[in-house]
């Protein structure tokens, strides 16, 4: 058989000689340009957006007029080259030394180092530097430990594109915002260039693609969907080497369900291409040496028989919650939230203060109260017991332990065949405090709420097993998948059947459907989901009792969800980052779908909150088989009242809409 380079020149085996790059930058193109060609690329700059500096900038004016009067609490800086084009306007009007002792009062914080470095050279050492990788998750996660933003002023230097994540966070804990607007972008004014290299791609005709801002990749996606080809360009980019230039430019990726392949160590334009170069050809000849292959055996992918055709397993079989699991007709959209009985609630915070995590989960009176109590305070259709995704790690003898502030840790991890060898047998019932959680908890409630069991898929397992904790990169887990394919068989195998163990053992002690977390799975692209995850979670669920309605739940899975349908599941949870009505019709109607508000929602006010909510029913269009839910879990600060606000919107919209 011949190599996949082997229709390559001799020359052409290293680098990117002979491969067609197309980058999307605009203000460095011809660097860019001249960094591909040396590298021996077949060079397409497509510039994908235009700068446009705000000269006259009023905006930024007024804001050092009130930075000197000492106005602004917190001075947030998004970019390096914003800080100093803001100082530029600004010191039209004022000296510099007075403008950097006005904000040398204020609390500054720094996205990220180039902004720091900014601040650095005027003299002003940054208050709060956001950790990596500097999203505005971090940004704001840093800042409030250090500052109560609640009736704080806080100025946001902008450049490009407002992110609206981060004010939409900021007003969420009451903080009063003003942004300053630097720069604009917009499309560029001659688009042939883009829309040429966008047909190209469309019809496969280009190999490595480079983006180097998220708003490069807002722009491309918009003038893609705006000629027709928005499928077709994600079909060629999976095809395709795709390199990020950081975690923001990454993240705008995935919500158009494009994967990133690879994204360098320092967040620079040199270093993304020398990535380019060093790993280009080794992704486009893994992908398309997978890419007719589904499965690595020649066993077919196992299914369940559909729960329409199998006996009730439950005595509240004609709950709403199971009715929507089997797309059958309900009196209203049935609702449960994921994390329902967490930190934002105080009788949880109570209990936990008193006793270390895992202590909850296997204490049964503990675990039942906090499922319990979720269930009674919001009013909810379903209680997901009080448990961990990890549990099942526990009788493996891996040393599981749970750190403050660092989440779950693994003393042994699993990275070699040796490694597997020396897991024990493993009998759930060790876990059997779990189960009689679950028996409390349908006492407590009068056996009228369904129970939700759950476990982590064997992907995520496997990536805690082998990172020995989260991870933001996977780096161990890929290369044990790439370069040890047995071991990982193996390993998700052994994982396989614990996880069916467990959730049937949850199951038979009334567990009335089950949930699985891929939370991690995002992290991969198609090609690897189907070889070294789809017959492995097939597996799991085809092994979950029948009449059992299973969620198959992932977050950042955009691009997987024809996938994770084709492992299996009677519900496709959805995260917030997709569009529900379309990843439903992606997924086909003969499946239900769970989802998907955005968490922050619950941090607006109630009428956003009942506005947000409409929004997502009508996209569910009333069809039988949506269960609402967040696109993952509550998040700690989350206002009680508004979890509750959610709860009831959605019962009465969705009455209303099924009584017309």
């Amino acid at each position: 058989m011949e190599s996949e380079t082997s229709s390559y020149p001799a020359s052409a085996q290293t680098g990117l000689a002979g491969l067609r790059v197309v980058a999307f930058e605009s203000r460095m193109a011809a660097e860019v340009a001249r960094m591909l060609e040396a590298r021996g690329a077949s060079a397409t700059i497509a510039p994908a957006m235009r700068e446009v500096p705000l000269e006259d900038n009023r905006s930024a004016l007024e804001a050092a007029d009130r930075l000197l009067a000492g106005e602004f609490d917190v001075v947030i800086l998004l970019t390096g080259v914003g800080v100093r084009a803001m100082f530029q306007v600004m010191e039209t009007r004022h000296p510099r030394p007075a403008l950097v002792a006005a904000i040398s009062r204020a609390v500054t914080v720094a996205r990220g180092p180039k902004p720091a470095k900014a601040l650095r050279d005027l003299g002003v050492e940054p208050t709060v530097v956001a950790r990596d990788p500097s999203t505005w998750r971090e940004l704001l996660a840093d800042l409030t430990a250090k500052v109560k933003l609640e009736g704080k002023t806080v100025a946001v230097q902008e450049y490009g594109v407002p992110n609206r994540d981060l004010l939409a966070g900021l007003e969420a804990r009451a903080a009063k915002i003003t942004t300053i607007p630097v720069y604009r972008w917009t499309l560029p004014t001659d688009r042939a260039p883009l829309k040429a290299a966008l047909q190209a791609i469309a019809r496969g005709e280009a190999d490595v693609a480079i983006f180097t801002s998220a708003s490069q990749v807002a722009n491309v996606m918009q003038v893609a969907e705006a000629e027709g080809i928005g499928d077709e360009v994600r079909r060629g980019f999976a095809a395709m080497a795709v390199g990020s230039v950081g975690p923001v430019c990454s993240e705008e990726l995935r919500s158009h369900s494009i994967e990133p392949d690879f994204e360098p160590a320092h967040p620079k334009l040199g270093h993304l291409i020398k990535e380019a170069a060093e790993r280009s050809r080794e992704i486009l000849a893994r992908k398309r040496a997978a890419g007719g292959i589904v499965v690595q055996t020649a066993e077919p992918i196992p299914h369940r028989a559909p729960l329409a055709e199998t006996e009730p397993h439950s005595p509240r079989w004609d709950h709403p919650m199971l009715k929507a699991c089997r797309r059958e007709p309900t009196p209203y959209t049935p609702i449960w939230l994921m994390r329902q009985a967490g930190r934002y609630m105080p009788e949880y915070r109570r209990i936990r203060d008193k006793h270390g995590f895992l202590e909850m989960c296997s204490n049964p009176e503990i675990a039942a109260e906090v499922t319990t109590f979720a269930v009674q305070r919001l009013g909810v259709d379903a209680a997901i017991i009080f448990a961990d995704i990890l549990l099942p790690l526990v009788p493996m003898g891996v040393g599981l332990h749970y750190e403050k502030g660092d989440g779950p840790l693994i003393d042994r991890p699993v990275r070699s065949v040796a490694d597997l060898e020396r897991i024990p047998p493993v009998d759930v019932g060790e876990l059997g405090f779990v189960g009689e959680a679950i028996r409390m908890v349908h006492s407590a409630l009068g056996g009228k709420t369904p129970v939700i069991g759950f476990a982590g898929a064997p992907f995520t397992l496997a990536s805690y097993l082998i990172e020995g904790g989260a991870s933001r990169q996977y780096q161990a887990t890929k290369t044990l998948m790439y370069t040890q394919p047995e071991t990982w068989h193996r390993l998700m195998e052994t994982l396989v059947r614990v996880t069916a163990d467990y959730l049937n053992m949850q199951a038979d002690a009334g567990a009335d459907l089950v949930q699985l977390f891929d939370s991690w799975v995002g992290s991969l692209g198609p090609d690897d989901y189907r070889r070294f995850v789809l017959p492995h979670t097939a597996a799991l669920i085809a092994a979950i009792k029948p009449g059992i309605p299973v969620i198959h739940f992932g977050t950042i899975t955009g691009n997987l969800l024809t996938e994770m349908r084709a492992a299996g599941g009677d519900v496709i949870g959805l995260d917030w980052r997709v569009d529900l009505a379309e990843a439903w019709a992606r997924l086909g109607y003969d499946v239900a779908v769970q989802g998907n508000l955005d968490p922050i929602v619950l941090f607006a006010d109630i009428p956003e909150i009942r506005a947000r909510a409409r929004v997502i029913l009508d996209k569910a269009g009333g069809r039988p088989g949506h269960i609402f839910n967040l696109g993952h879990g509550i998040l700690p600060e989350t206002p009680v009242e508004h979890a509750i606000a959610l709860v009831d919107a959605v019962h009465e919209m969705s009455a209303r809409t099924a009584s017309r």
